[in-house]
């Protein structure tokens, strides 16, 4: 049992990192386009179906926490069959074109910021050398530190805000009025092509193992990352439709941010912006080439991608990281940006419903209220029908490639599965399948545990806090026993150390042990039930 846990501001900030990490930049100016003045209506109504969505992870987080995040979840719900593998695919497809739609940015930037203007060549040639540069890094196992990604986090929210905050001045903030806003439909669809900049949130998820208290931190850092993101962004689109005409939106749609700085700072702004947008897209290429290499070695282990995947070519650099580059480097050179936002923000939307039906089916052990997850899954659903009717309408090319993914990706399993015959694992995360396990016999070890606590702080009141101490145990994702004594510092590392040899501790239990002294007894959370 670790002592070394996170807590709510590490996982709040890896939300934030995740989902302000390059898509504002490179898809602010496609809102803009579609939405015109009610661009920031167009990212409220993304960020709702976000945080709706961000109640089912967090639910099912608390209760089955893994490494395998969303992918954990849809085996949970729905077993494991062809349908979750697809799934379970169909993310690591989305996630690639993520990694698509940043390297396209920051080509965009990087010409622009370079040349003057947007060079085609010379886009395509920094998107080449971006990915090959973060996959070299990759297979260096140098990726960036948690405590450098929560710099890099500050540092790309302290330029948004302050670029919101100057442009107050320069905007004129009658482009915002009713009478350019477009039709209803327009300004949903032009929220939901950008769905992509709120993708992200979910990696919380990933880290609810090393989360302190989590049934209480986790829901924290979900609601108040989307939350802070979604007020962000709400901002920065205000600002940015009062800096733009229409027609700048138009020509410079790739890189609108930039343009949007220059009435506000002039070209410092344009520089200051376009730097911004290396830095993100470029930490969002590293940050999610090493999340992408981990969710396709846990699928491929999974059984639903070859076994290749996990294979090392070259010190920490697996054939599935060489893979994710070149499919990468590929959709990034073969499809534009709509393209690539339709086909990311089409996946997304269908995986985020999953999750959503997944809580839903799951209710009776995530403690959920069903009719949230049922909202979030039903306009999800309903978001993606908007999508591909308004998309079908005005731009069938950028449908195709949406339709070329999903298609393509439901081939490849079916194909796999047939010539392979591999049976799917039960567990993505051989960890949970043993927390499981651990929760399924707690009541004889809170016994001994308890029994060690009292035989050496006799004065110590024990407390079983968390859904354990009222609801039944397969409601439960973790054991949290608090204990009321007073604290002294030497002699608790020595309890730690007896405790984990006399009951055996590995370390990996879901087991939360918490020392309160007297004089904080109120902080005792509830539900609670005294065990001594």
């Amino acid at each position: 049992m670790s002592t070394h846990k996170l807590g709510f501001w590490e996982a709040y900030a890896i939300g934030i990192g995740g989902m302000i990490g390059g898509g504002i930049f490179a898809v602010l100016g496609l809102t803009l386009r579609l939405a015109q003045g009610a661009a920031p209506v167009a990212f409220l109504f993304a960020g709702a179906i976000a945080l709706l969505t961000s109640y089912s992870y967090a639910k099912l987080s608390i209760r089955y926490p893994s490494q395998g995040g969303t992918v954990e979840f849809l085996v949970r719900a729905f077993g494991n069959n062809l349908v979750t593998a697809y799934l379970n695919t169909l993310l690591l497809a989305s996630y690639v074109i993520m990694l698509a739609l940043y390297a396209y940015a920051f080509g965009s930037y990087a010409s622009a910021l370079f040349l003057g203007h947007e060079v085609s060549l010379a886009r395509n040639v920094f998107i080449v050398l971006v990915v090959a540069l973060f996959t070299f890094i990759n297979f260096l196992g140098a990726y960036i530190s948690g405590k450098a990604e929560d710099l890099l986090v500050a540092i790309k929210v302290g330029i948004l805000l302050l670029f919101s905050a100057l442009g107050f001045f320069t905007g004129d903030f009658t482009r915002l009025a009713p009478e350019h806003w477009p039709g209803l439909v327009h300004i949903l669809t032009g929220g939901l092509v950008i769905f992509l900049a709120y993708e992200g949130f979910e990696l919380i998820a990933n880290t609810a193992q090393d989360v302190a208290d989590p049934e209480r931190t986790l829901p924290k850092a979900f609601y108040a990352a989307v939350s802070t993101v979604i007020g962000v962004y709400v901002l920065v689109a205000t600002v940015a439709v009062a800096n733009l005409t229409p027609e700048q939106v138009e020509k410079y749609q790739d890189y609108a941010l930039a343009v949007a700085a220059e009435p506000i700072l002039g070209k410092v702004g344009f520089a200051l912006i376009g730097i911004a947008a290396l830095v993100s897209t470029a930490s969002a290429i590293n940050a999610t080439l090493y999340g992408n290499a981990r969710v396709s070695y846990l699928i491929a282990r999974f059984g639903a991608l070859p076994r290749g995947f996990t294979r090392r070519v070259w010190k920490q650099g697996t054939e599935g990281l060489l893979i994710l580059a070149g499919l990468t480097v590929a959709f990034a050179l073969a499809f534009n940006l709509e393209n690539i936002s339709v086909a990311g923000s089409l996946g997304f939307l269908l995986i985020f419903a999953a999750v959503n039906l997944a809580n839903v089916r799951l209710a009776r052990y995530t403690d959920a209220q069903r009719w949230i997850s049922l909202l979030g899954f039903v306009l999800c659903a309903v978001a993606m029908g908007v999508l591909v009717g308004h998309t079908y309408r005005t731009q069938p090319q950028s449908l195709r490639s949406a339709t070329l993914v999903l298609v393509a990706t439901l081939l490849f399993e079916v194909l796999y599965r047939t010539l392979t015959r591999i049976r799917l694992q039960a567990y993505i995360d051989e960890g949970l399948r043993e927390r499981e396990a651990f929760l399924d016999a707690y009541e004889g070890f809170l016994h001994r545990l308890v029994g060690l606590l009292k035989s050496e702080f006799p004065e110590a009141e024990v407390y079983l806090v968390g859904r354990l101490a009222e609801k039944p145990r397969d409601a439960a994702g973790s054991l949290n026993v608090w204990v009321v004594v007073e604290e002294a510092p030497e002699r608790l590392r020595r309890f730690r150390q007896e405790m984990n040899a006399r009951l055996h501790l590995k370390g990996t239990e879901p087991l939360h042990l918490r020392f309160l002294p007297p004089r904080k007894k109120k902080r005792l959370p509830k539900p609670r039930k005294r065990l001594a």
